[in-house]
């Protein structure tokens, strides 16, 4: 019942439930005090009050945020605590006291001060906002860029405001119960005071050299590195927050290019999400100010998705425009007809080229590319389940996409059946459960089907434990986690969590932008302790336990490789899970038919076909069990080669490659271009002085 309310009022946790519970009745608590009239209930309630609003804030709470949409937002809410406490003293009968009026003067005067400060914190964020945030850039030696507030100002500055009335409300209390205005007028005085000591604290950060420079200076000094620097290879992405990881998975790509690489970026919620790296990143919001950047040496742009905000790079005509895409899969996405807007369009294997050859969409066979998957290296091969454990079965199916086609996900017809089945086979096997991270965002059948498929794996890890066929090293599991604890702890350390406390900084955009040099050695030793996190995580608990995954880590591939098959719908989940050559298995949700099935997708041409039902899963597991006599092994071979291209040379060779074949193609248009360019004069004279002759 508690999480079934929890998921209804789309808090995160019981504590956080009971903290917006005991909120929305504090403030009825509050009025029946006032007009009992009772001090003791009164102040009781305020406390209660304070201290959920206060919590509710901390966690981010989806409620509280929901509470300012129906006009019940935080100052709403002080104020109404204030206009009780005055009718408290008019029921005490203190109505013609000099507390009374004291009490209205303070908070007049204290809601007169919030205009002043919230203008302040918002002209200072404003000022402090970059036309350009960058990563790696080096602008600090070429315009200054001051340090940010103290963290203490700017971190959630209205509602510190706001609880400065802490003072008065107390003191008032205080009068009012012992019937002298003193307390209540100290409390007051340092209620105000405060108030008024925040908002000149905040006046210097407006002016002078603690200001940012102008849009234009930051501009010209963008354009100064990049003269400089001279980029050859853009990768462009645009997108909403959650849609990082499409950007992510080309990181380490772009990293190992032979040419000068460059990420460009539109939104600043992607700068935030951005994995860390290598390669100088510019974020540029503005439309304009990207139309103005000078990327007159870049010669080719790669594009991750295909979003309206593309067309402000398309338009560059001296660069080569390619769609690289963020997976490979059979969904209608992988041959959006957007894609012939693209001088290239490059795909893994003969698949991706054969896919738009069928859906005839405008893109020409001579504009595609196969260039391999270079984000499937880190995915190992597979020689059979490791002796001395049981078979692990990852299943992670996708989302169920915004057009409500039961095809999509497999999570809502079949994913209770696949792992009812999994959880129950005989011999054991061990059931790691994914879900896509959109799960549920669209379909409320999804997400109770995520939440039901959740529980049974939890209870099924739950009986696993006292079942004596399953034994764990506990010393072992012990060591592990505190492994865990300590990477975490120095992962926490060198990405720079926790260190606001010592210098107070606010770390906002600009001052981001002043000191986002990479570290290298920082930088390897993250990738180096990430994988040590890895290995330590998958030898926290035991190799039989099921698991539910979620978040960030462990990664996709990181599940691949401790799995020994995989069940999931059609997606670029499954197209990378072949690289593997391990067994799997695709649900036919929308009960195609195997044939059709099949004949539609390319990808589940070498997987066994699974039912809503589920009743095809023994055959996986058969398969799993005794590799030597899988049908399905060869098929899985040639598919693979089909679709992600041969094992030589490397992905990241032919990705080099094609990036060199094409930057060539942008200089010989650009040269032959000023050719044209130049001759065309000459021409014109020529056909003038025909004219003159004639």
């Amino acid at each position: 019942m508690i999480s079934t309310a929890i998921r209804v009022a789309r808090v995160g946790s019981a504590a956080e439930l009971a903290a917006a519970a005991l909120m929305m009745l504090g403030f009825p608590a509050l009025m029946l005090a006032a007009l009992v009239p009772s001090v003791p209930a009164f102040a009781a309630a305020a406390a209660v009050t304070y201290l959920a609003d206060h919590y509710l804030h901390r966690k981010g709470s989806y409620l509280v945020n929901r509470l300012s949409k129906v006009r019940a937002g935080l100052s709403i809410r002080f104020l109404i605590r204030q206009l009780l406490l005055i009718l408290l003293l008019a029921r005490l009968g203190l109505a013609d006291d000099l507390i009374y009026y004291g009490a209205i003067a303070c908070f007049i005067a204290f809601y007169g001060l919030q205009a002043p400060h919230g203008a302040l914190v918002t002209l200072i964020r404003n000022r402090r906002r970059m036309p350009v945030a960058t990563r790696n850039v080096d602008l600090a030696s070429r315009i200054r860029i001051p340090d940010a507030p103290p963290r203490r100002l700017m971190h959630r500055s209205a509602e510190k405001m706001l609880h400065l009335d802490l003072a008065a409300v107390a003191g008032i209390l205080v009068s009012a119960s012992l019937e002298s205005a003193v307390a209540g007028f100290v409390g007051i005085g340092i209620t105000v005071g405060l108030g008024c000591l925040y908002v000149l604290a905040l006046v210097p950060y407006v002016r002078g050299a603690k200001v940012p420079p102008n849009a234009e200076r930051v501009l010209a000094a963008v354009d100064d590195w990049l003269a400089e620097y001279r980029p050859e290879t853009v990768l462009y992405f645009s997108g909403s927050k959650d849609s990082a990881y499409q950007l992510n998975m080309w990181l380490e790509t772009m990293e190992q290019l032979d040419s000068k690489p460059l990420i460009i970026l539109r939104e600043r919620v992607i700068l935030n999400n951005m994995a860390a790296t290598t390669v100088p990143v510019i974020c540029v919001p503005g439309g304009v100010h990207l139309m103005n950047l000078d990327l007159t040496n870049v010669r080719v742009a790669l594009y991750a998705a295909n979003v309206g905000k593309n067309i402000h790079l398309l338009r560059v005509p001296t660069m080569k425009h390619v769609f690289i895409g963020h997976g490979d899969s059979d969904k209608l996405a992988s041959v959006n007809p957007y894609s012939k807007v693209y001088d290239e369009v490059w795909t893994a294997g003969r698949a991706g080229r054969d896919r738009y050859a069928i859906a005839d969409v405008g893109v020409r066979d001579d504009d595609i590319v196969e260039v391999g998957r270079p984000q499937l290296a880190p995915i190992q091969g597979w020689s059979g389940v490791p002796e001395g454990r049981i078979p692990t079965v990852l299943y992670a199916p996708t989302w169920e996409g915004w057009d409500g086609n039961p095809g999509n996900t497999s999570i809502v017809l079949a994913g209770e059946n696949i792992v009812n089945q999994l959880v129950k086979a005989d011999p054991p096997v061990r059931v790691l459960y994914k879900p896509h991270p959109f799960t549920g965002t669209v379909s409320k059948e999804a997400g109770a089907a995520h939440h039901r498929i959740t529980a049974l794996v939890e209870q099924a890890a739950a009986e696993r434990v006292t079942d004596p066929r399953f034994l764990a090293d506990a010393a072992a599991q012990t060591l592990a986690k505190a492994e865990l604890t300590r990477i975490e702890a120095r992962l926490a350390e060198l990405s720079g969590k926790g260190n606001g406390k010592g210098n107070g900084k606010g770390g906002d955009e600009a001052e981001a932008t002043r000191d986002g040099l990479v570290d290298i050695a920082r930088h390897e030793e993250i990738a180096r302790l990430r994988a040590e996190w890895n290995t330590e995580y998958w030898r926290s608990f035991g190799s039989h336990e099921h698991r539910v995954i979620t978040g960030a880590e462990p990664r996709l591939y990181d599940c691949f490789n401790v799995s020994d098959a995989m069940v999931s719908d059609i997606s670029s989940v499954v197209s990378d899970f072949i690289a593997s050559g391990k067994p799997y298995a695709v649900t036919d949700s929308a009960e195609l038919g195997v044939e059709e099935f099949k004949r539609a997708n390319t990808a589940v041409r070498a997987a066994t076909i699974l039912s809503n039902s589920a009743g095809e899963l023994g055959e996986l597991l058969d398969a799993v069990r005794d590799p030597a006599a899988d049908p399905l092994a060869e098929d899985r071979g040639d598919l693979k080669r089909y679709l992600l291209g041969p094992d030589e040379p490397t992905s990241i060779e032919q990705f080099n490659t094609a990036v060199s074949n094409l930057a060539i193609k942008a200089e010989t248009r650009n040269v032959g271009q000023e050719s044209r360019a130049a001759a065309l004069p000459e021409q014109r004279v020529s056909v003038a002085g025909d004219d003159l002759t004639a």
